[in-house]
């Protein structure tokens, strides 16, 4: 089979592999779709090692084969596979917690990924997903973990309400699913970016205002269109500045949502102003991937139309073309999301 073989830090090259075998407790998945991540372009880059040569953890597709244990699918189910898996056995998982599962059973990091025409995905019962008729593998691929960080961030984490606004810093693809997401929630909804062209995409899947930092403070802006500070801000990219100024936007009492990794110039510290936090009763949550209980929900809301993934999908692309959207990452340039479908 083709897959997109990682070797090095900005080294990736399309290779004829194996295809993947399963044991007793897996499927194999033919894949339709893969969703190319900011998280891959952090592997690619060299700020998070490389733990499998083949990256990808946005997937849907078709159930090629299941071992003889499986019981919830079949050859030629549709479906979708959740970026963070669970082994079911520890206590994390055991309490409904399976995204932080002690295991790490996630595609592209403990097992080979999207980046490849097949996937052999452990412990399939638990770890796929039936996807309905309602939802293309493209619009699947387009929720990857962008959609489900998002919505566990931002419906669980941070419990949006309906009247409250939200900031959100970065309009790449975990940006703009939060601008969606918060957008159905009733949230009135402002976007942070320096990209022109993501700030357009961030008015088609909600926001009520945007903000260039090149042309206002973004600060500034935020608390006047706000009359004091947002409720709620998100730092959906995961650089000091943009997780500064979301803690900076928000009013007494306000919830910072940190969402985006740090890259290698910040190695996984950023300062925060933990005076003004203590003084105004502000709260700073962290969210990482979504429980798999929780996913149907947000499925439903995308085969209803009140999600809509598909409105950020810049183009679908070939194996070949996914290190052209890393440089693109790399200086900011790229707009919306891309998914593989095309595997040369």
């Amino acid at each position: 089979m083709k897959a997109l073989v990682f070797e090095g830090i900005k080294n990736a090259k399309v290779k004829d592999v194996s295809e993947p075998t399963i044991n007793h407790d897996g499927v194999l998945l033919k894949v339709k779709a893969n969703g190319v991540c900011r998280s891959d372009w952090h592997k690619w880059i060299g700020d998070i090692p490389i733990t499998n040569p083949i990256l990808g953890h946005e997937m849907s597709g078709v159930i090629e084969e299941v071992g003889r244990n499986i019981k919830n699918f079949k050859k030629g189910d549709r479906v979708i596979v959740p970026f963070s898996g669970g082994d079911g056995t520890c206590r994390h998982c055991q309490a409904g917690n399976s995204h932080l599962c002690d295991s790490y059973v996630i595609p592209g990091t403990g097992y080979p990924g999207g980046y490849g025409e097949y996937v052999a995905v452990p412990l399939g019962d638990l770890n796929v997903m039936h996807l309905p008729e309602e939802v293309s593998f493209t619009d699947a691929a387009a929720l990857g973990c962008r959609f489900m960080t998002a919505f566990h961030g931002v419906a669980d984490q941070v419990k949006v309400h309906p009247g409250e606004w939200v900031a959100i810093y970065g309009c790449g693809g975990v940006g703009l699913s939060a601008v969606n997401i918060a957008t159905a929630m009733g949230a009135n909804v402002i976007a942070v970016d320096v990209n022109e062209e993501n700030l357009n995409l961030a008015k088609q899947m909600g926001a009520i205002f945007t903000i260039n930092p090149k042309d206002v403070d973004p600060i500034e802006g935020i608390k006047e269109l706000t009359n004091g500070g947002a409720s709620v801000s998100i730092d959906a990219l995961g650089i000091k500045e943009t997780c500064v100024n979301s803690i900076m936007s928000l009013n007494k009492r306000g919830r910072h949502l940190q969402i985006g990794l740090t890259t290698k110039r910040e190695a996984g510290y950023i300062p925060i102003p933990v005076d003004h936090m203590v003084r105004n009763e502000i709260q700073f949550i962290t969210s990482l991937g979504m429980p798999s209980h929780r996913f149907s929900s947000m499925i439903s809301l995308v085969a209803q139309g009140r999600l809509t993934p598909s409105k950020m999908v810049n183009r679908e692309i070939s194996l070949s073309e996914v290190t052209s959207i890393f440089e693109a990452m790399s200086n900011y340039s790229a707009t919306g999301t891309f998914v593989v479908t095309k595997f040369d």
